[in-house]
């Protein structure tokens, strides 16, 4: 890995008016004042499960009306690296004001922070953002991606996934209709990829764990997780129980490495915590417990310090060489 992939705190840049075709103005409201946030809360619908439907449908019109091409893991990509933001004030206009070009610097920085924290994770999820790191994209493409950001955006995607209450951010999986939505039918067909509908999920849950069959430290299982909403509808019937989901192992695994990719994506927005793995293998294959995913997570938390490692071994030399430079005077000065 270069040194590009290793995390840079670039300083946010400020924020700008959003341009006239970014406004949506709410409807009147005698309660409160509204603004452009709210206004794209007013537009979304109640039920979270429609709501991330109706995301998906309208990146999807985005995506194929700007010619954005068959690689569906470049808007499955920008959609699940905007999905890892926090929604603070005044982000989704400054994310609406970036240039094409500037999309894929953004989404590598996106995904590098969560590097730090789960390079396990995102190297599963390296399908997703491997397409960032081209040194010359296709400008249509970029476009494309331009195109999907904005109509995720104005959608309200920040209000589904950017809230600091990861309970909030449980509500729906709003990769899974994206990701079948892209999905060509034959696609579907070949790989058997049919992902169990939330209510389904909900129902499964809550029928099946209580606070007697919870207990801490047990292990959740899932040999076909495709992108995680067992997982998702688990974890929530644990947090109504008022238990920890970081007091639980849970171990996905998926055959298919775009479906893997948005289940790990999804394990840190649903915040399932440090004993999370997520797989990339048949299931049906011989393996003693996890035992490949465990290497590979291994690896990737070694590989991460090693980085770090030569980072700071960097900044310390050129600290120590700025700090020799001012002690020793120049030639001029010493004259």
């Amino acid at each position: 890995m270069s040194d590009a992939f290793l995390p840079r705190a670039a300083a946010p840049a400020a924020a700008r008016p959003a341009p006239s075709w970014a406004k949506k103005p709410p409807p009147k409201s005698k309660a409160q004042t509204p603004d452009k946030i709210t206004a794209r809360r007013y537009a979304a619908p109640r039920d979270p499960h429609e709501h991330a439907r109706k995301i998906a449908e309208n990146v999807l019109d985005a995506w194929y009306q700007s010619f954005g091409g068959s690689s569906i893991d470049v808007p499955l990509g920008t959609f699940a690296g905007l999905s890892l933001l926090r929604n603070v004030p005044g982000l989704p206009d400054w994310l609406l004001n970036l240039q094409p070009e500037e999309l894929p610097q953004l989404l590598k920085e996106i995904y590098l922070g969560h590097w730090i924290k789960r390079p396990d994770l995102i190297n599963r999820a390296i399908r997703l953002h491997d397409w960032a790191w081209n040194p010359d994209p296709d400008k249509q493409q970029l476009r494309a991606v331009h195109a999907v950001t904005r109509a995720a955006i104005n959608t309200g995607l920040l209000d589904r996934t950017g809230d600091d209450d990861p309970w909030q951010r449980s509500e729906a999986d709003v990769l899974s209709p994206l990701l079948t939505g892209l999905r060509h039918k034959s696609d579907k067909k070949w790989h058997g990829e049919y992902h169990t509908p939330a209510c389904i999920t909900d129902l499964m849950a809550n029928m099946t764990v209580d606070k007697d069959f919870a207990q801490p430290g047990m292990t959740f299982r899932e040999p076909a997780v495709g992108s995680g909403t067992m997982f998702r509808s688990v974890v929530q019937r644990l947090r109504d129980l008022s238990l920890n989901p970081h007091d639980f192992h849970w171990y996905g695994n998926d055959i298919d490495s775009l479906s893997a990719g948005c289940a790990a994506v999804n394990a840190i927005i649903w915040d399932l915590g440090p004993r999370c793995l997520i797989g990339c293998a048949d299931s049906l294959a011989p393996d003693d417990d996890y035992a490949k995913t465990r290497a590979e997570a291994k690896e990737a938390f070694e590989q991460r310090d090693r980085y770090i490692d030569t980072a700071s071994t960097i900044v310390t030399w050129r600290r120590a060489l700025d700090l020799v430079d001012q002690l020793m005077p120049s030639e001029g000065n010493a004259a």
